[in-house]
């Protein structure tokens, strides 16, 4: 029987009723090589079972969102007891300031905030109340970094814009990470018309010296507000995300992700005198900031304030940090012991790794990266990122490494005789495409 028989099925019925066969453009078929799982059954830890039964070591982690590890009982139980109580209300529940309470203590620089269910949620949020704030019209965002919200601002400045008009995106301008004037050359630009400066602090290349606290500088000089994206960072970097990493004050921050290990909570964290522009206490213009049905749901906020406190009793930022090291080192060890590392190489921060695949002329390639992909499913090991997990243990760290060197051996003979001679099937393709 074909190894993925049942995941074949459900994913020819899947793109019947499901745009793309699935609800996040991460998840999606054309993001795996075809010899892959389709569809994901359970998980605990760091491992999960498809649906035929393939057992694999994990480190997507439910899109960074997972860092306790899956099904992680202290948080499950937390959701089920509240879940119990009810999850939804026509007042605020208590659970709702507790929660509140507890991620302002984690953030120096928060003094309100606001919760919803998603990332996108936040971040446009905060475009508005700065927009509003600063009665300017212009989003400033970093260019180099891949992903901000669904919303207009940011997908009609991607490929992906068909359906949005230009006039929705048309003052959403770039500038370059670790490039301090280009971000002046805006501000020169557009004088007094750049409401905020919206942009995670790092994805894989390291802040050169002084760069972030420039970038906060430069805003403050000018009149504009530092929105930080912390939905990867926060609960990774540091237990205040990267800006308690890197010191940092900014003046709006979005958080998500790993703050309810997997349950769906985001957070919008902020300086009091702007977020109070969505509350009740001022004689100014009301501003709609956030209003969601389920954007204060009890049993998530309950996920939230468990992982919270496991965060702060336990050393799991540590502890990230040391099996992301240990995997980044034997990675690179044996991609050099290979004599292929130029044309595969571990990026990030060791809590947040990625891999880059490169093909015989050392370009980015997404030929090879399906076959790595492959290769790593094939030996029990599913992988779009090297992102660990609290879950993640010695044991699984040292098996990890001896099936990268599996695949890499293969990837090796890829590179000598042609990535068509061993990938089954297509390459695996990028989410920001015009067409498929």
């Amino acid at each position: 029987m074909e190894r993925f028989a049942a995941s074949k099925v459900l994913q020819a019925k899947s793109h019947q009723v499901i745009p793309g066969g699935a609800h996040t453009y991460a998840k999606g078929d054309d993001q795996y090589p075809v010899l892959a799982p389709g569809f994901i059954a359970r998980g605990e830890g760091c491992m999960v079972w498809d649906v035929d039964g393939n057992e694999f070591i994990e480190y997507g982690m439910g899109l960074r969102a997972v860092a306790l590890g899956h099904a992680y009982k202290p948080v499950i139980e937390a959701a089920i007891r509240q879940l119990a109580l009810g999850s939804n209300f026509t007042r605020p529940a208590p659970i709702e300031l507790a929660c509140a309470e507890q991620l302002l203590d984690l953030i120096p620089n928060g003094e309100m905030v606001k919760f919803a269910k998603n990332g996108s949620d936040v971040t446009t949020a905060a475009v508005k109340l700065a927009r509003a704030a600063t009665g300017r019209r212009r989003v400033a965002i970093c260019g180099d970094q891949p992903f901000y919200s669904v919303d207009d601002w940011f997908i009609g400045t991607t490929p992906m814009d068909a359906g949005i008009p230009s006039t929705e995106h048309e003052y959403t301008v770039k500038f370059r990470y670790n490039d301090m004037s280009s971000l002046i050359e805006l501000f020169a630009r557009y004088p007094s018309d750049i409401a905020c400066v919206l942009m995670e602090a790092e994805t894989t290349r390291p802040p050169q010296p002084d760069f972030l606290h420039d970038v906060q500088q430069v805003c403050r000089t000018n009149g504009a507000l530092f929105v930080l994206d912390e939905m990867i960072t926060g609960f990774r970097w540091h237990t205040a995300g990267a800006q308690g990493k890197y010191g940092l004050s900014p003046d709006l921050s979005a958080f998500g992700k790993a703050l309810g290990n997997g349950f769906s909570v985001a957070a919008l964290v902020g300086r009091r005198d702007i977020m109070e522009m969505g509350g009740l206490y001022h004689e100014k213009e009301r501003v709609f900031l956030l209003s969601t049905t389920h954007g204060a749901e009890t049993h998530a906020l309950a996920a939230a304030i468990e992982t919270m406190r496991t965060y702060t009793r336990e050393d799991v930022i540590g502890t990230l940090y040391r099996q992301g090291s240990r995997l980044m080192a034997g990675a690179r060890r044996v991609a050099s012991e290979l004599g292929i590392e130029e044309h595969f190489q571990v990026e990030g921060q060791p809590c947040n790794l990625i891999y880059v695949t490169r093909d015989q002329m050392k370009a980015p390639s997404q030929a090879f990266r399906a076959l790595f992909l492959q290769e790593l499913i094939q030996r029990g090991v599913l992988a779009p990122s090297f992102v660990v997990s609290y879950s993640h243990t010695d044991a699984h760290i040292d098996r990890t490494i001896e099936v990268i060197g599996e695949a890499l051996r293969v990837y090796k003979q890829a590179l000598e005789n042609g990535v068509e001679q061993y990938l089954v099937g297509r390459p695996v393709k990028p989410v920001f495409r015009r067409f498929n």
